[in-house]
């Protein structure tokens, strides 16, 4: 799933190609994905409509328009966003929509298991949606002290993952963060030192950022808007490492279910 640095990546890509492009029409072979209005009022109220500004919001890609109205893209597991010519790739090939612009060009969504979803809000209902969210991490506002607010009770990996206590980790970013905290991801919030505290605040910073200038993890099917793999997938350190060695101390990298998502941690470096 395309977590804060994919989404970020796609944002950066968005804006430097759709900016202030206009809308002409709209084709979906999956109209499943339009969760709040008729593909119908979708296509009418989107056509001819100017995007003024493009921003993410956790894991969400807002489009603003020009008649008041937002788009809000979320890629969910297997979705990505691609911009005219694209990469050819497997990954690339499963385009449920498409949005045709004012340049002759195209920007398609592609998603393997269709349950990305888009919605068409008007101001109050998008601030609604949004307000769910909590503290954007690579924000100068989110401060260690604001981390030690929102942090709630729970094992530190679910936690980190909640959309309401932080907005856009996930799976990928939580297994990193934890690693290089030396956290175990079962550890539980209330438990943690102000010393361990301030280490997964550092890495939160960190490796978010680190994802975002790496153009984020494409070990699986996420691409940027030209169809390009991310690069932070060939530096992580236990995300989907099974079975290697710890980098850090060499102790093979277990896998463990945790609450049906899966987490990946050194036993050693790690210990709960």
């Amino acid at each position: 799933m395309p977590e804060l640095p994919e989404v970020q990546t796609t944002v950066l890509g968005l804006k430097n190609k759709v900016l202030n492009r206009t809308f002409v029409d709209v084709w979906a072979d999956t109209k499943k994905l339009f969760k709040n209005v008729p593909f119908s009022k979708f296509k009418k109220e989107i056509k001819n409509k100017k995007i003024k500004k493009i921003y993410r919001r956790g894991k969400n890609i807002i489009f603003e328009l020009s008649n008041n109205y937002s788009i809000l893209v979320h890629q969910k597991m297997t979705g990505h966003l691609l911009y005219n010519k694209w990469k050819d790739d497997p990954m690339n090939s499963f385009i449920r929509v498409k949005f045709f612009l004012n340049n002759g060009k195209i920007l398609a969504l592609s998603d393997l298991r269709k349950f990305a979803k888009i919605e068409l809000h008007k101001k109050d209902s998008l601030e609604k949606e949004l307000s769910r969210l909590g503290p954007e991490p690579l924000e100068k506002s989110f401060t260690f002290n604001k981390l030690k607010r929102v942090l709630k009770k729970g094992r530190i990996k679910q936690v980190l993952m909640d959309q309401e206590v932080i907005a856009g980790i996930g799976n990928i970013y939580s297994d990193e963060i934890l690693w290089s905290s030396k956290i175990h991801p079962e550890k539980e919030t209330l438990k943690l030192s102000e010393k361990e505290l301030k280490r997964i605040y550092k890495a939160i910073k960190g490796i978010l950022s680190k994802g975002v200038e790496l153009g984020g993890t494409s070990i699986s099917d996420y691409r940027d808007i030209e169809g390009k793999k991310g690069k932070f997938g060939d530096i992580r350190k236990v995300y989907r490492r099974e079975g290697e060695k710890c980098p850090r101390c060499k102790t093979v990298i277990k896998r463990k279910k945790l609450a049906g998502r899966s987490s990946h941690f050194c036993p050693k470096c790690q210990k709960l």
